[in-house]
C-alpha cells in the first residue's frame, strides 16, 4: 500500500513539471495545474507516511499558489507543510511555518482563519514551551481583536494570562487580565469580569501590590451585579485579612471553593497566598466570606471555647 501511494505521488509529481514547461505554444508555467498536483503528491506521500516528502510537495504546492497569487490556497499548503514537520517532532520549524501562513491569510483578508491557525499552534507548543505559546495566543487574540471579534481574542487572552501567572511573570499577566476583563464587559458577560477580577486580586497580591489589587474591586463596583455578589464579599474579605495580617480570614477565603475551583493557575495562586509578615500564630477572625468560604468549623470554635486552658 506505501509503495503503491509513493509511486502515485510521483507520478503526480512528473505531471506537475510537465506542467511548469514552456515551448513556441505555451509561453507561460501553469502554475495553478502544478500546484494542484503538487497537493495530490503530498497526500500520497502522507498516506505513505513519507512526511519529510509530503512537507516538501506541500512547499512546492505553496511555491506555485504563490506565483499564481492565489494566497489563500498557498497559507493552507505552508500550514499544511508545518503539520508534517509537527508529525515529525521538528516543531520549531511547524510553527514557522504556522506563522507564515498566519501572515498569508491576514494579506489575503482571511484574518478568522490566521487566528485559528495561530490558536492552534499555541496548544502545539504548550507542552514544551510555554513562552512560545503565550507569544502565539497573543498574535491569535491581536488578529481576533483586529477584526472586532471580541469573544475570540478574549477567549485567547485568557489562555496566555493563565501561562504568564505559570511562568510566574505577574506583571504581564496584571496586564493581560485587564485587558481580558475590558473585553468581557464591553459584551456584557459580567459573571466572567467577576471571575477575573479575583485573578487580578490573587495575581496582584502575589506581586506584594495591595493598592493595584483594592483598586481592581473598587473599580468592579461600576460592574452589574458585582457589588453584594459572593465574589464580591469574598474578595473584600480577602483584602481585609491581607491588609490586617490576619492569616486565618486570608486562608479560609482562599480555600474556599470559590477560589478553590477556579482555573488551576489561579487555584494555586490562592492556595499558596502569603500575608505579608506571615509566618507566626494566625489570628483569630469573626468576618466570614460569602457562600462558600464559610466560618469557622464547630472543631475550631470548640478549641477557642478553653482557650486558655480550663479555670
Amino acid at each position: 500500500m506505501a509503495a503503491q501511494k509513493i509511486n502515485e505521488a510521483h507520478e503526480h509529481i512528473a505531471k506537475a513539471e510537465k506542467c511548469l514547461k514552456t515551448n513556441m505554444t505555451k509561453w507561460k508555467p501553469d502554475y495553478d495545474s502544478a500546484a494542484t498536483e503538487y497537493s495530490k503528491a503530498a497526500v500520497a506521500f502522507k498516506c505513505a507516511k513519507q512526511f519529510d516528502q509530503a512537507k516538501e510537495a506541500y512547499l512546492k504546492e505553496a511555491e506555485y499558489h504563490t506565483e499564481n497569487k492565489a494566497l489563500f490556497h498557498a497559507a493552507k499548503a505552508y500550514e499544511q507543510a508545518g503539520m508534517m514537520l509537527k508529525d515529525m517532532k521538528r516543531m520549531p520549524e511547524a510553527i514557522q511555518l504556522i506563522e507564515k501562513a498566519s501572515i498569508m491569510y491576514v494579506e489575503n483578508g482571511t484574518a478568522g482563519t490566521a487566528g485559528i491557525a495561530l490558536d492552534r499552534a499555541g496548544k502545539l507548543m504548550e507542552p514544551m514551551d510555554l513562552v512560545k505559546a503565550v507569544d502565539l495566543y497573543q498574535k491569535a487574540a491581536s488578529v481576533f481583536e483586529n477584526e472586532d471579534r471580541l469573544r475570540q481574542a478574549a477567549e485567547l487572552l485568557g489562555k496566555s494570562s493563565r501561562l504568564l501567572v505559570r511562568l510566574n511573570r505577574l506583571d504581564e499577566a496584571a496586564v493581560s487580565l485587564q485587558k481580558e476583563k475590558n473585553m468581557y464587559r464591553d459584551f456584557e458577560n459580567y459573571p466572567t469580569c467577576f471571575k477575573k477580577t479575583i485573578a487580578q486580586v490573587l495575581v496582584h497580591l502575589h506581586r506584594a501590590d495591595f493598592v493595584a489589587a483594592d483598586k481592581c474591586v473598587r473599580e468592579s463596583y461600576s460592574i452589574p451585579g458585582f457589588s453584594g455578589s459572593e465574589d464580591c464579599g469574598s474578595m473584600e474579605l480577602l483584602l481585609q485579612g491581607y491588609d490586617e495580617q490576619d492569616e486565618d480570614l486570608v486562608h479560609r477565603v482562599c480555600h474556599s471553593p470559590l477560589l478553590k475551583y477556579m482555573d488551576n493557575d489561579y487555584a494555586k495562586l490562592a492556595i499558596s497566598l502569603k500575608v505579608p509578615g506571615g509566618g507566626g500564630g494566625k489570628k483569630k477572625s469573626t468576618a466570614a466570606p460569602q457562600g462558600g468560604a464559610g466560618g469557622p468549623s464547630p472543631a475550631a470554635a470548640e478549641e477557642d471555647d478553653y482557650e486558655g486552658g480550663l479555670c
